[in-house]
């Protein structure tokens, strides 16, 4: 019997939950289905949220051939031959075939460089799926001709309707009496990932029948109790495939963040035990570097930094050694996200005002105009002042009170900030 998620899987984007930026009215996939004109493109996001239903749904609305590799299994020579056949299949007529590439972040450069050809020439329309930023796996060429689109992990709403979806239209979820009497638990476990949702109500069903199997009319009453006890008996019932992945992810960098390093190595040893990919350990390690210890320890960017370098050319398992170091040493170090907050406020700032109009004595004067226009006029050289620093406005007319960067409380910090209010007075 297939599994329920599979059993659920939607077949047009009415059944389709979620995803509304992408295939709501308007949206631009549904305007590519609608138009018949799809071009190609890659869906990021994680486990579970519709990759690879959408792929399929798309294909069967524009009935056109429809082709999938999957990056674990295929190789090279897997991807000349599905191009052949996609090459064939365009002299029978009907729209630009499709090839599905799931997990495509898992080619290698040389898998990738074989599909730039037919991508270019239109011999097929490729929509891959994959779970990492495209802009590290995904080779520069094959990334410019093709759209990025985003899916979002589902909402409290999505999820609640595919769980009544699945007791109303299930061939054998159906025929039992499910109550949900408790679903925080369902939701929580599931972190927006529909089929592990499906798996999880799957598995609890079963377990709640086997209790129940001498009265086969009595309601399954779904508890939060029930779900948390069902799934610490069968840990890995519901985790077919893989979607623990982000779990352990999760724990680790904020094992980092709240400087534990004894819970951190642990789920370094998790995620290497599981064969998680080095390379997503190390970036991770650098987000962390700047985004939680920051300016309070600068030094630790460039230990992450030097992690990555590391395991990229030694490998493993070696490269378990500087991935533990660098773990540690992120864990132990002082905390501050002052850097982090900083962009946060000044992107929300200029998306909130536009192009302001850089002050004319910053501005750059390659030519005799501009420098008559005024052009870096009245601009100071900071060179040319005691403690090479002189005050003059920086921000354009109308934001020069602004203030992005808020020091924390850390030594590190305390000295950057008597030095700025040294410098600039009051405003730090």
């Amino acid at each position: 019997m297939k599994p329920l998620a599979e059993r659920l899987r939607p077949q047009t984007l009415d059944d389709y939950t979620g995803q509304q930026h992408l295939v709501g009215p308007g949206a631009v996939i549904r305007r590519m289905i609608e138009q018949k004109r799809i071009s190609s493109f890659i869906l990021w996001g994680p486990p579970g949220v519709g990759k690879t239903t959408l792929a399929n749904i798309i294909a069967r609305s524009l009935e056109v051939p429809f082709f999938t590799l999957s990056a674990v299994t295929s190789g090279v020579k897997d991807v000349r031959e599905v191009i052949e056949k996609a090459r064939s299949s365009r002299f029978f007529g009907g729209g630009n075939p499709i090839l599905f590439i799931d997990e495509i972040h898992r080619f290698s450069k040389s898998q990738q460089d074989s599909l730039l050809g037919a991508v270019e020439q239109g011999t097929v329309t490729l929509i891959g799926a994959t779970t990492e930023n495209p802009s590290f796996e995904v080779i520069r060429p094959l990334l410019s001709r093709c759209q990025v689109y985003v899916l979002k992990s589902l909402e409290k709403d999505d999820l609640l309707s595919l769980l009544h979806t699945a007791v109303e239209k299930d061939i054998y979820l159906k025929q039992k009496n499910i109550v949900f009497k408790e679903t925080d638990a369902m939701l929580r476990y599931s972190g927006g990932d529909a089929r592990k949702l499906l798996n999880i109500l799957e598995l609890v069903v079963e377990a709640a029948s086997a209790l129940s199997a001498s009265a086969d009319d009595s309601p399954i009453e779904i508890t939060d109790t029930l779900v948390t006890d069902s799934i610490q008996q069968n840990p890995l019932a519901y985790d077919r495939e893989g979607e623990m992945h982000y779990d352990i992810v999760s724990a680790f960098i904020k094992s980092i963040r709240g400087s534990d390093p004894d819970a951190a190595v642990y789920y370094l040893a998790r995620m290497i035990e599981g064969g998680e990919d080095p390379a997503f350990i190390a970036r991770r390690l650098v987000i962390s570097a700047s985004e939680d210890i920051g300016l309070a320890n600068p030094n630790a960017l460039l230990l992450a930094n030097a992690a990555f370098d590391a395991v990229m050319k030694i490998g493993m398992p070696e490269g378990r050694i500087p991935l533990a170091e660098a773990t540690v040493y992120l864990a132990t170090s002082p905390k501050s996200n002052s850097a982090y907050m900083s962009v946060n406020s000044a992107l929300q700032f200029v998306r909130q005002t536009g192009n302001l109009p850089v002050p004319l004595h910053l501005r750059n004067a390659p030519t005799k105009l501009m420098e008559q226009l005024g052009y870096g006029d009245g601009y100071k050289y900071a060179h040319d002042y005691k403690e090479n620093f002189v005050k003059q406005q920086f921000l354009p007319d109308g934001a020069e009170n602004q203030h992005f960067w808020i020091p924390q409380e850390n030594a590190q910090e305390n000295k950057i900030k008597e030095r700025m209010q040294h410098l600039w007075g009051d405003r730090y």
